[in-house]
C-alpha cells in the first residue's frame, strides 16, 4: 500500500513571549511555566495532554497582595521582575521557585529575591511567596531527592571569578517547614567552557542512580547553549559531558530560522521517552533587520534520547561509560517541524483569540505592564463591554497606566477591535483624552493608534515611540463624521503593518463603514530586543490631565488571528 507520511507538529509549541520554560508531568498531564518579568499577572501556567496544544490555566502570581511586598510588580523596571521559574510536583503539591529582580528608583544595582509559591491545584489559588533568605543570585531550582531531602540549586557570581561574566552553580539543603536553607553550601560547577559566560538556569535530575545538572550558558543571545554535567552524588563533584554543548545554535548560520536556543528543561513522558523544552528566538525579520521577531523568546520542543559513552577513557574525570541525554539526536538542532511526540495526537491550527467580554471576569490572556491601579477597567459597568478608564499616566518607565494586551503569537497577524469612545467637549482646552488600540513592546517602544479631539476636531492618529527616541506621528486623519464608534484593524505581513479604521455605529453590532487606510509602516518597529515579546491591546489616557470616571472607552470585542510563516526553516 501507499506509505503515509507521519503526522508532524510545528515549533514553537508555545508561540509568543513565553521564555524560560519549565515543565513537569503529573500522570498524563503536562504543565508548563514561563518567566513574565514586569508583566502582571505573573508566571503564566499552561496545561497540555500531548505536549503540542497548550491551554492557559492560570498564573502563579495573580493577586496584588502577592506582588506588593518583597516580590514587587507595582513599579518594577522593564526587564526586571519575575524570572526563570522551575515548576515541580511532589506528593500532591505543585511548587514554583523563581527570582524577582527589583531596583528601587534611582538605584542602578537592584536586589534578587528568590521565592517559592505552592498550590494543591495547578489552577490555584497559589500561596503567598515564601522568600528564601540568604539565597544569593538568580534562576533557582528545587530538587526532591529519593531519600526525602529537598535541595535548593542556585546561580551566583563566584567570589573569585576567572573572567568577567563567570557564573557558578551551588546547592544547599532546603527545609520546607520553614522555607529556609540549612546545612553546608556546596559549589557544583562553573560551566562547560572556559570563557563560557553567564552559567545560569540550572535544573537537577536523577536518572538511573546518577545526578544530572543541566544549565544554560553563553547568555540569552546568539551564543546561548544547553550544557550538562553529572555526578554520583547530589553535592558533586560534577563532570561535564565531553560532547557539550548538548544543544545550541551558536554553530549554525545567523540566518538559521531560530537562534539563541537554550535555557532548557527535561521531561519523561509516560511511555519512558524523553523530551526537552527550551527557549529560542525566531529570525523572522531577516538579516537586514537583525534576525529577530516581535515575539522575542518563545518555547520550543525537541526529542531526547539517552546514549552510553563508547569511549574507553576520559580526560575530564573518572570514566564509567556514563549515560548522557542527546537532544534532537537526528539533526542536533531545533527543527521547524517534526513527528508529533505522542502517537494519535494532532496540533491545532494557528492561534486565534477572540474576546466578546461577556464574562464578569477578565479573560486570562489579557496582561498588564505591572499591577494595574484599582478601577482601571470594569466588565460590569456595561455588561458585554470592557470599560477602560482614562488614567493621567502615559506609557513610560515604572508607570502604571490604562494599558492591557494579549501576547502577539506570530510575526504575521490580523488584530481587530471595536471601540466606543465619547470625546470630552472641552478637550481642546486641556491635554487631550485619547483612547484606542496599542501594540507595545516596552515602555519606550510602542505603536498607539488612538482617537482624540485635536484642535477641536475628532481625529485618529498613529503614534510611534522608538526606543530611546521621541514619539513620532506616522499618520493621522480627521473624523468629521465621528459619532463615538470606531473599528480598528491591523494587518501585519513580512513587508509591514497596515493600519485601517472604519467609523461605526454605537452598540455591539452597530454597522461599520468602509475601512480606510491610515498608515502602512515597516514591520520592525516593535521588534523584541529584550526579555519579553510584544502585546496587542487597548490604551486610554488623559495625558497628564485630570481624568474623571466620565472619561473612558468601551470595547465591544477584540480579535487576534495569527498567521504562521510555514515556509521558514
Amino acid at each position: 500500500g501507499v506509505q503515509q507520511s507521519p503526522v508532524t507538529f510545528t515549533n514553537p509549541i508555545l508561540p509568543g513571549g513565553f521564555p524560560d520554560p519549565s515543565i513537569c508531568r503529573v500522570g498524563n498531564d503536562f504543565y508548563l511555566a514561563n518567566s513574565s518579568f514586569e508583566y502582571f499577572p505573573g508566571l503564566p501556567i499552561h496545561h497540555s495532554r500531548d505536549l503540542l496544544n497548550w491551554t492557559l490555566v492560570g498564573y502563579g502570581l495573580d493577586r496584588e497582595e502577592q506582588v506588593n511586598g518583597a516580590i514587587n510588580l507595582t513599579d518594577v523596571m522593564s526587564q526586571d521582575g519575575i524570572q526563570a521559574p522551575s515548576l515541580r510536583y511532589r506528593d500532591g503539591t505543585f511548587y514554583i521557585i523563581a527570582t524577582c529582580v527589583y531596583r528601587p528608583p534611582g538605584v542602578q544595582d537592584g536586589t534578587c529575591t528568590n521565592f517559592i509559591i505552592t498550590a494543591s491545584d495547578i489552577r490555584g489559588p497559589w500561596s503567598q511567596p515564601h522568600v528564601i533568605e540568604g539565597a544569593p543570585g538568580i534562576d533557582p531550582d528545587i530538587f526532591f531527592d529519593d531519600d526525602g531531602r529537598v535541595w535548593y540549586v542556585g546561580t551566583h557570581v563566584p567570589d573569585k571569578p576567572n573572567f568577567g561574566g563567570e557564573g557558578e552553580i551551588w546547592c544547599q539543603e532546603l527545609d520546607l517547614s520553614c522555607w529556609c536553607l540549612t546545612g553546608e553550601r556546596h559549589y557544583l560547577w562553573r560551566g562547560a567552557c572556559h570563557g563560557g559566560v553567564f552559567v545560569e538556569g540550572p535544573h537537577l535530575y536523577k536518572h538511573e542512580g546518577m545526578y544530572y545538572l543541566l544549565v544554560a550558558e553563553g547568555g540569552t543571545g546568539v551564543n546561548h547553549a544547553v550544557m550538562i554535567a553529572s555526578s554520583d552524588k547530589v553535592i558533586g563533584p560534577y563532570y561535564p559531558n565531553e560532547r557539550n554543548p548538548m544543544l545550541t545554535s551558536r554553530n549554525l548560520s545567523y540566518d538559521n530560522w531560530v537562534h539563541s536556543t537554550g535555557h532548557a528543561d527535561l521531561l519523561q513522558v509516560p511511555d519512558g521517552r524523553w523530551f526537552m523544552v527550551l527557549l529560542g528566538i525566531r529570525g523572522d525579520t531577516g538579516p537586514s533587520l537583525n534576525r529577530r521577531s516581535n515575539m522575542g523568546r518563545e518555547t520550543f520542543l525537541v526529542p531526547v534520547e539517552w546514549e552510553r559513552e563508547p569511549m574507553e577513557w576520559s580526560p575530564l574525570g573518572p570514566h564509567i561509560h556514563h549515560l548522557w541525554p542527546v537532544a534532537a539526536p537526528g539533526t542536533g538542532r531545533v527543527e521547524r517541524s517534526g513527528p508529533v511526540p505522542l502517537e494519535g495526537t494532532k496540533q491545532r491550527g494557528p492561534h486565534v483569540f477572540r474576546d466578546d467580554f461577556e464574562s464578569p471576569e477578565l479573560h486570562p490572556e489579557w496582561v498588564f505592564r505591572r499591577v494595574p491601579r484599582r478601577g482601571t477597567f470594569s466588565l460590569t459597568d456595561r455588561p458585554g463591554f470592557l470599560r477602560l478608564f482614562a488614567s493621567p499616566q502615559t506609557i513610560q518607565e515604572r508607570a502604571t497606566c490604562s494599558l492591557l494586551g494579549v501576547r502577539q503569537r506570530e510575526s504575521d497577524f490580523v488584530f481587530r477591535a471595536r471601540m466606543e469612545f465619547s470625546l470630552p467637549d472641552d478637550d481642546d482646552l486641556a491635554p487631550p483624552v485619547e483612547a484606542g488600540i496599542c501594540l507595545f513592546q516596552k515602555d519606550d517602544n510602542y505603536l498607539a493608534c488612538t482617537v482624540a479631539r485635536l484642535s477641536g476636531v475628532p481625529a485618529i492618529r498613529l503614534i510611534y515611540k522608538p526606543p530611546g527616541g521621541e514619539a513620532q506621528n506616522l499618520g493621522s486623519a480627521a473624523l468629521l463624521s465621528y459619532r463615538g464608534g470606531l473599528l480598528f484593524e491591523v494587518v501585519a505581513d513580512s513587508e509591514g503593518y497596515t493600519f485601517r479604521y472604519s467609523l461605526a455605529g454605537r452598540g455591539r453590532r452597530g454597522a461599520a463603514g468602509r475601512l480606510e487606510r491610515l498608515a502602512r509602516i515597516a514591520p520592525n518597529l516593535i521588534v523584541s530586543t529584550g526579555y519579553t515579546g510584544a502585546c496587542l491591546g487597548f490604551y486610554c489616557t488623559s495625558n497628564g490631565g485630570i481624568a474623571s470616571q466620565a472619561h473612558f472607552a468601551d470595547f465591544a470585542w477584540a480579535e487576534h488571528r495569527a498567521r504562521p510563516r510555514l515556509s521558514a526553516g
